[in-house]
């Protein structure tokens, strides 16, 4: 099984969540998660972080027996057919925290907001020496420093499509819906300023170390688990 990130622009919230779910499973699609920009999230506008112009308007996730183009092609075309455009990568997932603790039903809106990140690696950096400082120092970070109760690092292995933009990875957390506006609940320091600012120094510190910020696009989203 391969897992496949999708973008898309150009949507209608309501027929994604009507329509996609059944038209990608009819050709093979499963493990299927929609993150919509909705106005559930509109209060973390301040976190969004911008390289795309127009920026994606909802991610969707799966996993297909092969994500091969020679059997990929009805995915492509229901993909197609809710949105405007969109842009897809083969990733290899890593769950770092599984949501163990607010489990998501079918079909319903999950709890919290998540964050998706689509990040690029810092340029004087090789492939190797990005990812082991996201892997061998930043995860730690992310951890510790964050209120965040699911946390999944998508490494792209590939593009998909021929206009998709160059990332380097896909993150996706999700945290309590006072993150969205509150940053203490963010970084997991409600009521201590002093922690607070020792974690949001360390995570910029450490996304600093192998993030490429004029390449990263950062949205809130609502997640949807829809088969």
């Amino acid at each position: 099984m391969e897992k496949v990130i999708a973008a898309l622009w150009g949507v209608d919230n309501a027929r994604l969540l009507a329509s996609l779910p059944d038209a990608l499973k009819a050709v093979g699609a499963i493990h299927i998660r929609l993150n919509l920009r909705d106005e559930v999230v509109v209060p973390g506008a301040a976190l969004i972080q911008r390289w795309q112009e127009p920026q994606q308007d909802a991610v969707v996730q799966f996993w297909l027996p092969s994500a091969n183009a020679r059997f990929r092609c009805g995915v492509d075309a229901a993909l197609a057919a809710h949105c405007d455009r969109f842009a897809a990568w083969l990733v290899a997932e890593s769950t770092i925290i599984p949501n163990t603790a607010h489990a998501s039903v079918a079909g319903v809106r999950a709890w919290g907001w998540s964050q998706a990140s689509f990040i690029s690696f810092r340029p004087d950096l090789t492939r190797q020496e990005a990812i082991g400082i996201w892997h061998g120092h930043h995860t730690r970070v992310a951890i510790e420093t964050q209120a965040n109760f699911e946390y999944v690092q998508n490494l792209i292995v590939t593009p998909l499509t021929p206009d998709a933009p160059t990332y380097d990875a896909f993150v996706e957390e999700c945290f309590p819906l006072d993150a969205l506006d509150d940053p203490a609940a963010f970084f997991d320091a409600q009521g201590d300023a002093d922690k607070l600012k020792a974690n949001v120094d360390t995570m910029m510190d450490s996304c600093g170390r192998f993030i490429d910020f004029t390449r990263i696009d950062i949205i809130p989203t609502s997640q949807f688990d829809v088969g």
